[in-house]
């Protein structure tokens, strides 16, 4: 996985900004519906903006380093419950990032 600019993650940070939340995490935590739920939702977008409900700020970054671990994302952006992630495509990157 190669590393990304800080330029790229700042064009992905514009561009999660618009999105939706597509997956979200129960108070249940990382269940293997939620799983198998975000690796089906990763085969179909590149960014995802995922919610997550924890009882605490340490759960919550629990979630989000076995997320990032799992799915083999990039972290681009926390923001209270809500993270963005970055995964792109192996054959044909919908989204172009910029060189620099």
């Amino acid at each position: 996985m190669k590393k990304l600019t800080n330029n790229q993650k700042k064009f992905l940070r514009a561009r999660g900004h618009t999105l939706k939340s597509i997956v979200m995490v129960g108070q249940h935590g990382l269940s293997e519906a939620v799983l198998a739920e975000l690796e089906s939702t990763m085969t179909k977008h590149e960014l995802l903006k995922i919610k997550i409900r924890a009882e605490d700020r340490e759960d919550r970054q629990k979630m989000i380093d076995e997320i990032v671990n799992i799915t083999q994302a990039h972290l681009i952006q926390v923001i209270g419950n809500v993270m963005v992630i970055y995964r792109a495509f192996d054959k044909e990157p919908q989204i172009i990032l910029p060189r620099k």
